[in-house]
């Protein structure tokens, strides 16, 4: 059963030109705003359920009686007339126009006992209990969409669905569309999500409010496996292949299976002074690691931690007091960096020089110093250094 229905025997016969494209308007009209006609059809499910007598909300149908410029009436027996006017008359003049006399339409209750003892009914009302059903039934049957994103905004994506808008919230994106921000600050996020609007992405509804007109979406695949049990398969320690599949200022996302995503931190890329990750790698590329946390279904990595510590050999090869030559790779507020070697460094504290303006009128970038080893811990790979002023 549809929204229009099988039409009564015409009172004069019809023409067979007439009947072809009377016919082929109720077609029409069946494909954009009605189920398939079926007796287990989702309107024949909504209309089965209607109590009796029609109440205010339950979805009636019955043929059309007449059609005036201001109203569209329905019998309902055995319960009298129901009649489509005033807004929602004007609300359904799409439908209305291509409804004739005879057309068995269904439409909900929004009134009883109205203009002259009327059923009021509504059309558009009635396709939106469609809608609201079939959006019960994806969640159930976990459908997925193709749809476009509209719009962002500092929590998630807007997209439309059968006319009604969706939210897809951040969380429930699938790490590639994730945005990515060490600091959490909202602005850069938005920037992150709005490269996104005019896409296409595959979602499935999560969450359906029909009396606040809300729909929740998530592009995670409901197919997938509980990320519990594919985390389940690794341990610490393990030395895997995984895929890059984003690049931040804090570190590198690897993929190491779908589904399940770990990241590098930018600490544990290289022994040495990493400070542009971007620079290093390219999306896709495949990169080797290792597991060193695996927290709250959280998996850290390291591809440092598979190389040999240089902190190892440092360790019989300096002592504290010893003077050695570093080069200037790094300021930063407590003072400047000095690399001994490759992956080994030490800090020049700032409070040497009274200012970091001084620090770095005397100690230039690049170049190379002399220092004395103030501190020097290589197991927590810490090392102190004081310069050492050969003028």
């Amino acid at each position: 059963m549809a929204l229009f229905g099988r039409k009564k025997a015409p009172v004069a016969e019809a023409s067979d030109e007439q009947v072809e494209v009377k016919q082929a308007v109720k077609e029409k009209v069946k494909k954009e705003i009605a189920a398939p006609e079926a007796d287990n059809s989702l309107m024949g499910s909504l209309v089965a359920k209607s109590p009796n007598p029609p109440k205010v909300d339950d979805v009636v149908e019955g043929p059309v009686l007449s059609i005036d410029k201001g109203a569209l009436y329905i019998d309902l027996p055995p319960f009298g007339t129901g009649i489509i006017y005033g807004r929602e008359f004007m609300n359904a003049r799409d439908i209305v126009k291509r409804v004739n006399v005879g057309d068995t339409v269904a439409g909900k209750v929004v009134g009883m006992g109205g203009k002259d003892g009327y059923i009021e009914i509504s059309l558009k009302e009635a396709r939106q209990a469609l809608i609201w059903s079939e959006a019960e039934e994806a969640i159930r049957d976990k459908r997925i969409y193709e749809l476009a994103i509209t719009d962002a905004n500092k929590g998630g994506l807007i997209l439309n669905w059968q006319g009604i808008p969706g939210f897809l919230p951040a969380s429930q994106l699938k790490p590639e569309h994730y945005p990515r921000v060490s600091d959490g600050d909202k602005d850069k996020i938005l920037d992150e999500l709005r490269k996104l609007v005019g896409e296409k992405l595959s979602v499935t509804i999560i969450g359906a409010t029909p009396k606040e007109g809300k729909l929740i979406f998530s592009e995670k695949s409901p197919e997938s496996k509980n990320k519990e049990n594919i985390i389940a398969k690794y341990s610490l320690g393990d030395e895997l292949t995984g895929e890059v599949t984003g690049l931040v200022d804090f570190g590198v996302f690897v993929k190491l299976e779908e589904g399940l995503e770990g990241l590098v931190h930018i600490s544990e890329i290289d022994w040495g002074l990493v400070e542009n990750p971007k620079a290093m790698f390219k999306i896709g590329e495949k990169v080797k690691v290792k597991i060193i946390e695996i927290k709250d279904d959280k998996i850290s990595l390291s591809i440092k931690a598979l190389k040999e510590n240089p902190w190892k050999e440092a360790s019989e090869k300096y002592h504290k007091d010893e003077v050695v030559d570093g080069v200037i790779i790094k300021y930063n507020k407590h003072g400047a960096l000095a690399s001994l070697e490759e992956g080994v460094a030490g800090l020049v504290h700032v409070s040497e020089f009274g200012s970091e303006d001084k620090l770095r009128e005397k100690l230039e970038m690049g170049k190379t110093y002399s220092f004395k080893i103030t501190l020097f811990d290589p197991k927590e790979q810490k090392m102190a250094l004081s310069f050492v002023d050969k003028k």
